[in-house]
């Protein structure tokens, strides 16, 4: 019987699993679905950026938060590893705080299978790219989600391409996943573990479950994370509208069968996860050894803004960006009111939406769906789950019809009240009334036309009409108020080429470092710009990187992980560097004081115990005194270079003439250490903005020289850098500690002793007869990785061949031919 013709209240025909997954299979056929929900994700995502003359469509730029900040700046660093142009390897990256680990921050930002497509643009194109990857990962995510519809069941082709690009251009996607593409990989990972859990369901594609698993770990293991717990509970919920007939309850038998599906949708999902362990363990290792974010307490969003964020054209940073068009409002909404669809899968597909909320806003349920930790920003990250559930319960109803006038006069009255409860909300815009008033007309007139001739193409026009619209005003919203309320930086243009190219141009790594300076573009200038310096931001930045650079006088954002690059003739010395862009050129050292190599041999003695003054600290890792107290009146010796730390103080300081702005505040900012100019009259004293405890120093140029000097005669004569460590020659006779001008993370072992610490860098003990040093880096957590993926292939192929095995028990012996 048809869907058309089946008579109200009735149940569907008994269905064998058998039957059921043959069924589906039928309905995944034809590409124009896919296609089609693609081309609207598109057509929604630029068109909105056009509205509101965004990137690359006006001259607003894209330029904010951690979009400036890492991804466009790791993906920088991507095309430079893909193109054979960066300094290090997969494993170690030596130019951004001067020297770290990459493997972690390869499998939290760019470790997408989309992402080596920024390989086929030019180098200046980089924001050109990773917009277009964004894009791109958002359609594709639409085609996921209409091929999982599709599968699940029968209904009009165009619908799925709807509710597909529905989900896809959830507010979410277009609020928060736009500006971090990297999260856009799980979005793309749901409908993917959802079919995977299909297939599990139906005891199919062994092989491409745990495969599909992995690789949606690996393209972004934070959204995944969510991705699974967000499977699962359709997973759940399919299982549980399983029916042998009509009006049949469910056995024992089909009981345990549930049973064995979890305990097989388990084994997969673990063996994928293993699998993914070569980049997953490193990641997490990384966390654990960086630096601490923002520790702070969950505070449920009010239930008015939860409603009001349900709408179009709404915008908030701390609520959940639910928005997914009023076509999956009305149709969830009116599931409630179809008497023809049985009453368990009815019930718990809408507990399914109705609970799922619920969790995001109770303290327990968040810290689970964030790994246990809230997150240092947006605390409903997982918010592209409950879209998805929403746009699946949508698509349950195709099953069984189209909604009558009953259910869509219910759903209405639904969506009415879920609106008139968003009213006293901040959030609410007039527009986001409008457009969904516009689009409960709209997409209910179109379920009731005729679905034949011109009434079915007026009612499609309809529906994508009130999808894209819905979502390209949503994205011109956000577009403009992200530039309004978050952080924004330069972006892309004339002035960072001809920087980069200055810099390139005067690169000498690793004979000396070139930093990329200030001001600064974003936060990983030295991945964007080139050259190697302190400069690193990432949610990996080691603690000990921190704390050196801080001992030293060193600034940073964002609680400690955003660091800043420190201009210090001092700290210029100790790491090396030959040449530092510096108002508005490229300023080389003079040849007079060339820079220290990599290595230096320190005499023997115990390692700098850092205090509170970085100028002291500066000296003990020197091992020599350059900088003088002032004199009485607080004024500097003519001659020496005047330096001013004031950690919190925000305001511009002054020495006569010239005059530098800075910026701190513990704890989100620290103003690193400054110069004011050579003191050129006596007396002249700086003046200091109020803030928190400052400190004046004056440095002594001939005595850093001197000082240089005495470490260049213990300095390695030969250095060879690799991408997995380094190997120098020491001078001969030497002994005392060889110090590396790199920080000493987790992960350095180097032969003939142990891998030690010298005031915070990677440092080895040289005993008599040493003539050389040879470190490499393994990120922690690559071998265990490298185990356990290989454990992941051994269970797999087991599974696999107790499978076959299994199956040619079932078949018995093949018949013998005469």
């Amino acid at each position: 019987m048809s869907n058309a013709t089946r008579t109200r209240g009735s149940a569907p025909p008994a269905l064998t699993p058998t039957a059921v997954a043959g069924a589906t299979r039928l309905t995944a056929g034809g590409p124009r679905s896919l296609l089609l929900a693609a081309l609207l994700t598109v057509l929604a995502v630029c068109g909105g950026d056009a509205a509101a003359r965004v990137f690359p469509f006006g001259p607003r730029h894209r330029a904010v938060n951690d979009l400036a900040n890492q991804f466009v700046p790791f993906h920088a660093h991507l095309w430079d590893l893909l193109r054979g142009r960066a300094d290090g390897g997969p494993l170690l990256d030596w130019q951004a705080g001067w020297g770290t680990s990459f493997l972690p921050d390869y499998g939290t930002y760019v470790s997408s299978p989309f992402a080596p497509l920024v390989a086929l643009f030019p180098r200046g194109d980089i924001e050109y790219a990773v917009y277009g990857i964004t894009v791109l990962k958002t359609a594709v995510a639409a085609a996921a989600m209409t091929y999982l519809l599709r599968r699940l069941g029968p209904g009009t082709w165009w619908w799925a391409s709807a509710l597909g690009a529905s989900y896809a251009l959830c507010g979410w996607s277009l609020a928060e996943g736009t500006y971090n593409p990297m999260w856009l990989d799980g979005l793309i990972a749901f409908p993917l573990l959802c079919l995977v859990g299909e297939w599990v369901r139906e005891s199919r594609r062994p092989l491409l479950g745990p495969l599909v698993v992995a690789v949606c770990w690996v393209a972004n293991f934070y959204t995944a994370y969510m991705a699974t717990i967000g499977a699962a509970l359709v997973l759940v919920a399919r299982l549980g509208t399983v029916r042998l007939g009509t009006g049949a309850r469910l056995s024992t038998g089909m009981r345990l069968g549930a049973v064995r599906t979890l305990l097989r949708a388990g084994l997969t999902t673990g063996t994928g996860i293993a699998l993914a362990a070569p980049v997953l363990v490193p990641v997490f290792l990384g966390s654990r050894h960086a630096h601490p974010g923002l520790v702070r307490e969950f505070d449920p969003a009010p239930a008015t803004d939860v409603l009001a964020r349900l709408l179009p054209v709404t915008y908030s940073f701390s609520t959940p960006a639910a928005f997914v068009s009023t076509a999956v409002l009305l149709l969830v909404a009116a599931l409630l009111f179809r008497r023809e669809i049985p009453g368990r899968e009815r019930w718990l597909w809408a507990g399914l939406c109705a609970a799922v909320p619920a969790s995001m806003q109770w303290g327990p349920t968040h810290l689970l769906w964030h790994a246990f930790a809230t997150p240092n920003g947006s605390p409903y990250r997982q918010t592209f789950v409950l879209s998805g559930v929403l746009v699946l319960a949508a698509w349950t109803g195709f099953a069984h019809g189209r909604p009558d006038r009953r259910a869509l006069l219910g759903g209405t009255a639904v969506v009415a009240a879920l609106s008139l409860g968003s009213l006293p909300s901040p959030f609410l815009t007039s527009w986001a009334l409008v457009l969904t008033a516009g689009g409960l007309a709209a997409v209910a007139g179109a379920l009731l036309l005729p679905r034949r001739g011109r009434y079915g193409v007026l009612a499609a026009l309809l529906v994508v009409g009130t999808v894209v619209g819905q979502a390209a005003a949503t994205t011109a919203y956000a577009d403009r108020e992200r530039l309004v309320r978050l952080d924004d930086y330069p972006p892309w243009g004339a002035g960072q080429q001809r920087r980069a190219a200055a810099l390139a141009q005067a690169d000498g790594w690793p004979a000396y470092r070139t930093d990329p300076g200030l001001p600064r573009v974003a936060g990983n200038d030295p991945l964007l710009l080139g050259g190697q310096g302190a400069a690193y931001y990432s949610s990996h930045t080691p603690a000990v990187l921190t704390e050196t650079l801080t001992a030293l006088g060193g600034g940073w954002t964002s609680r400690g992980r955003n660091l800043l690059s420190l201009d210090n003739p001092v700290t210029d010395a100790l790491f090396g560097v030959g040449a530092r862009w510096r108002d508005g050129k490229v300023v080389r050292a003079a040849p007079s004081a060339p820079p220290l190599p990599l290595v230096t041999v320190r005499p023997p003695g115990p390692a700098p115990a850092y205090g509170r003054s970085p100028f002291r600290n500066q000296e003990l890792l020197l091992g020599a005194r350059v900088y003088e107290a002032p004199g009485a009146g607080g004024a500097c010796r003519v001659g020496t270079e005047v330096f001013l730390w004031a950690p919190d103080a925000t305001g511009t300081a002054r020495l006569g003439a010239y005059e530098t702005r800075l910026l701190g505040g513990r704890p989100k900012r620290l103003a690193a250490l400054t110069s004011l100019g050579v003191q050129r009259r006596e007396g002249t004293r700086p003046r200091v903005p109020p803030g928190g405890t400052a400190e004046i120093a004056c440095l002594d140029h001939d005595r850093l020289h001197a000082a240089v000097a005495g470490l260049r005669a213990r300095a390695a004569t030969r250095i060879d850098v690799r991408d997995d460590g380094l190997t120098a020659t020491l001078p001969p006779g030497v002994t005392g500690t060889a110090v590396v001008a790199a920080p000493r993370i987790a992960g350095w072992r180097c032969e003939g002793g142990k891998a030690g610490s010298y005031g915070g860098l990677l440092a080895l003990d040289v005993r008599p007869g040493t003539s050389a040093m040879t470190c490499r880096f393994r990120p922690p957590g690559l071998r265990a990785g490298t185990a356990a993926g290989a454990a992941g292939a051994l269970l797999l192929a087991a599974s696999l061949w107790l499978g076959a095995r299994s199956r040619r028990r079932t078949e018995g012996p093949a018949p013998l031919s005469r």
